[in-house]
């Protein structure tokens, strides 16, 4: 017998400790190498830890809710034989996966002659996918919800390399339901007194509002409102929905859209794409776009890296990808680093408009409400148009009301005049 030490990863070269959020086992459980263990949380990214190695859970040595220094010891696995070499060939994958092969990313993606092999009945809930299999779906463009209905061949159901390979080949269209935005956890009360019930905030409502408080404090927060005239997005939506469903297998929202928009104003307006430093200015020549995902106990904001490079399907893709990883606890901390300008979406719960708070260091955060049709006044005329409103709050020492409100009209000028002909 031997065992095996489990540690705090380090998610990141800034990251100096963690917060055990949830133990998926307890002590005396089996557990199999890269099955759920744990939970952590930082103050950059929740994730899920994978076990080192195949074993019996011996001892838990950090609780759940208690943050501890990265690399400290916070359980022991008892493996048969040497741990050091259970560790690294316990469950491990077949031959076939060890060596990553090159996977040449098409220009665009092709439709195959047969459907998509349905999911099995037993597939485990949740699963682990080898940094082979994710590095594959990212460049054939498979997405995570995806990849939840791959039939896995390997232990426990997982995906393995010849798997992922042949839902490629025989894919069709893998479509896929858009999701709703999670309703909010139910709070756990720790004790009612006198018709009032005690909540403890969990580890990310915590951070969420550090870092909101911090935010208000650095930067004197302006808002401004406009909207927009959705027109030619809209039936340029509606024309392409269908086919952009079928070939890319998750739904086309109007976050793209906005994202396009956003990046072609960021880059007329490069202060707005800026941050502060003291009394220094530091000008980004990049443009990182956060977008916020809604989670059942929170907000997370990943970013689309080099924006300006993609085209509006490349958005699209990077939006879902995003999107989907954040709500199944897969992003990495890097995936949440670097932005420089934010997109909040209010919308998505029939807000018309909100004044966001600046996720800081950036200097401005874009609100996007309902796309509604009503009344509008053209030409004289009174016709019916999906109309939406757009708010952006920005930091009042750099961007004063000139700057700001050029800014979010150009937004709105890239909205209406959106190239109809272009190809997605």
């Amino acid at each position: 017998m031997a065992t095996v030490e489990v540690v705090m990863p380090q998610m990141g070269e800034s990251i100096a400790e963690g917060t055990v959020v949830k133990w998926h086992k307890k002590i005396g459980d089996q557990v199999q190498k890269d099955e759920t263990l744990l939970e952590i949380s930082t103050d950059k990214v929740d994730s899920e830890i994978p076990s080192p190695t195949s074993g019996t859970l011996k001892k838990i040595l950090v609780e759940e809710n208690e943050t501890v220094e990265v690399q400290t010891v916070i359980a022991h696995i008892e493996t048969e034989g040497n741990g050091e070499v259970q560790q690294e060939a316990q469950q491990e994958a077949p031959a076939e996966e060890k060596e990553p092969e090159p996977v040449e990313e098409a220009a665009e993606p092709k439709s195959e002659p047969s459907a998509a092999p349905a999911p099995k009945e037993d597939k485990p809930k949740d699963r682990f996918y080898s940094p082979l299999v994710l590095n594959i779906a990212r460049k054939e463009n498979v997405s995570m919800a995806e990849l939840e209905n791959v039939p896995g061949s390997g232990a426990g159901g997982r995906v393995t390399k010849k798997d992922i390979l042949k839902y490629i080949e025989v894919k069709k269209a893998g479509k896929v339901e858009e999701r709703p935005a999670p309703e909010p956890a139910a709070p756990q009360v720790e004790v009612s007194r006198d018709g009032v019930d005690v909540v403890a905030m969990d580890t990310m409502r915590k951070k969420i509002a550090d870092h909101m408080v911090q935010s208000v404090k650095t930067s004197p927060h302006v808002s401004s409102v406009t909207e927009a005239d959705m027109s030619r997005i809209y039936a340029f939506r509606e024309k392409h929905k269908g086919t952009f469903e079928k070939r890319e297998g998750f739904k086309l929202t109007y976050t793209p859209f906005m994202v396009d928009a956003v990046i072609k104003a960021l880059k007329k307006y490069p202060m707005i794409n800026a941050s502060i430093e003291g009394d220094k200015i530091l000008m980004k020549k990049y443009i990182n776009i956060g977008v916020a995902v809604a989670l059942e106990n929170g907000l997370i904001v990943p970013v689309i890296k080099n924006a300006d490079e993609k085209n509006l399907t490349g958005i699209a893709r990077a939006v879902n990808d995003l999107a989907v990883r954040a709500r199944n606890k897969k992003l990495n901390p890097e995936d949440v680093q670097g932005g420089t300008f934010t997109i909040t979406n209010p919308g998505i719960f029939g807000n018309l408009w909100g004044t966001p708070i600046i996720n800081q260091p950036q200097l401005a955060i874009l609100g996007v409400g309902a796309i509604k049709k009503r009344p509008v006044v053209v030409d004289d005329m009174i016709a019916i148009k999906p109309m939406v409103y757009i708010s952006m709050s920005y930091d009042h020492r750099l961007i004063d009301g000139a700057l700001g409100g050029m800014f979010l009209q150009n937004v709105v000028e890239n909205l209406e005049n959106f190239d109809v002909k272009q190809n997605i």
